[in-house]
């Protein structure tokens, strides 16, 4: 399961695979960053639609992660996850799928909610059953509609509920510094893996945390 750790002080790391990988590279590069940096899960979050491609990844990244202890999350695709042995699904629709993707997949297995910057949203997927809210951006990327998630429902949000909250989108040195004290995980990907050197690109990212 992904949890925060009830005397956890220090947000975990929340991996996720760029849009599009190279088997015959990608999960090399993935090993000496999980081996250099303490990774909580991984999110295989392809671009791709075709199931065959999915499975691929996800059959070679499943034996880098598990090799490790570190859970692999499928976004999106629910039917996908028990089929490939994965240890969850995470989903961009906010609460609409929560409830379809809890029965289907049971109980022990993680099921996981993008709410965009609505807390409300957010108090509804985990009313449904999600296992962790990610909300963000953090900070502006020049995409979707450009509403931000605001420190202060992070701040409301591990005041009042006990479901683990991820800060994900727009992730920055200063975003890393103002939300640590509020987020239970930072998803990290498009910040790191446009770098040349991504596992320096993360160390650099979350140097707030040490």
């Amino acid at each position: 399961m992904i949890d925060a750790a009830e005397d956890q002080q220090v947000p975990q790391i929340y991996l996720i695979t760029p849009p599009e990988i190279e088997l015959s590279r990608f999960p090399s590069l993935l090993s000496g960053i999980m081996d250099e940096v303490e990774i909580a899960c991984v999110r295989l979050a392809l671009a791709a639609a075709d199931e065959d491609e999915v499975s691929r990844a996800a059959d070679v990244l499943r034996e880098t992660c598990h090799a490790r202890d570190i859970p692999l999350i499928l976004d999106t695709h629910v039917r996908l996850v028990e089929k490939l042995g994965l240890d969850g699904v995470h989903l961009n629709d906010g609460a609409r799928t929560v409830r379809f993707a809890r029965k289907e997949l049971g109980a022990d297995v993680v099921v996981g909610a993008a709410c965009g910057a609505s807390r409300h949203e957010g108090m509804n997927a985990g009313e449904s059953g999600a296992d962790y809210v990610a909300l963000g951006p953090t900070s502006d990327t020049g995409l979707g509609a450009g509403e931000l998630a605001a420190i202060e429902d992070f701040q409301w949000w591990s005041e009042m509920i006990e479901l683990p909250i991820v800060a994900e989108g727009g992730i920055t040195v200063e975003t890393v510094e103002q939300f640590a004290p509020f987020a239970d995980f930072f998803a990290i990907g498009p910040e790191i893996w446009k770098s040349d050197t991504p596992l320096d690109a993360l160390k650099a990212l979350v140097a707030p945390l040490s």
